[in-house]
């Protein structure tokens, strides 16, 4: 997937950073996953030798689906999940939509206030926005120092709250997925640090 420039959703593409979000049917213990061969194992030969050709930096993060709602392409690429309460820990949250074309003009409008509330919000680690069609396919990957922290900037923070009711009353998504995660480990760096690393 394609990534934005300012850590959210953005109309100006990052050309230099770009996603992969993989959903494996069985975990796998990263402990023993060897340092130089563990891009064949969780990718493939072609897209770790992609890496290798390009010297890309690269930032793994491990994680375990524990929340999920709604859809991705029309299935919920986690299946059924054994429903968490109260996560202790650092969390990663992924949110996603399919914008609805004549909701374009008005999901763009409302970007910039929340971009610059989440960049601000109170226990964000590190987020990115990211998606598979420029515009419309629209996605935010974040990691957050705790559940009640994000909790905060999604429900308590007033400018976002609008924007969520402005979804649900104006009809601007064709689908949308939320989903939470425990964040297990992470393998490598991103601009020259492991923004996780003190997670172990």
């Amino acid at each position: 997937m394609g990534s934005g420039r300012n850590g959210t959703f953005d109309k100006h593409p990052d050309w230099q950073q770009w996603a992969i979000f993989m959903v494996r049917k069985n975990a796998i213990d990263i402990t023993e996953l060897n340092e130089s061969l563990y891009y064949k194992k969780l990718f493939g030969n072609l897209i770790a030798g992609w890496f290798k050709f390009f010297k890309c930096e690269t930032w793994t993060v491990f994680l375990e689906p524990v929340v999920s709602h709604g859809s991705w392409d029309g299935s919920n690429p986690f299946g059924k999940i054994q429903a968490h309460q109260n996560l202790e820990g650092t969390i990663a949250v992924l949110t996603r939509a399919t914008i609805h074309y004549n909701k374009l003009k008005a999901f763009w409008a409302n970007v910039p206030q929340v971009q610059i509330q989440m960049q601000h919000a109170e226990g964000l680690i590190v987020s990115f926005g990211i998606g598979e069609v420029p515009f419309i396919k629209q996605a935010t990957f974040s990691v957050w120092s705790s559940e009640s922290a994000m909790k905060a900037f999604a429900y308590d923070m007033q400018q976002h709250k609008d924007v969520i009711k402005k979804t649900r009353d104006e009809g601007w998504y064709r689908e949308e997925m939320f989903s939470r995660f425990l964040v297990l480990g992470t393998r490598g760096s991103i601009n020259g640090i492991d923004p996780l690393a003190e997670i172990g």
